[in-house]
């Protein structure tokens, strides 16, 4: 699943691919919110740690869970 996260005062935004399911992610992130964490830590496929912080987040795409499909579609 792929995952796009905005960070406050940051042109680019985290741009990672997770084997972790949408539900997971969005149950950890609104943990960390309620419960005023400082961070949120996310791993992707290739074992890459991230650590955002919380005060700084814009926002976070959760993208699909299917794989993409490689070559051309008829």
């Amino acid at each position: 699943m792929e995952i796009r996260i905005g960070i406050i005062n940051t042109g680019r935004e985290l741009n990672f691919e997770t084997a972790t399911s949408a539900d997971d992610v969005r149950s950890q992130v609104a943990a960390a919110l309620e419960q005023n964490t400082a961070h949120v830590s996310f791993t992707d496929v290739k074992g890459n740690s991230f650590i955002v912080p919380t005060a700084n987040l814009a926002y976070i795409e959760l993208g699909t869970e299917e794989s993409r499909r490689v070559g051309f579609v008829a």
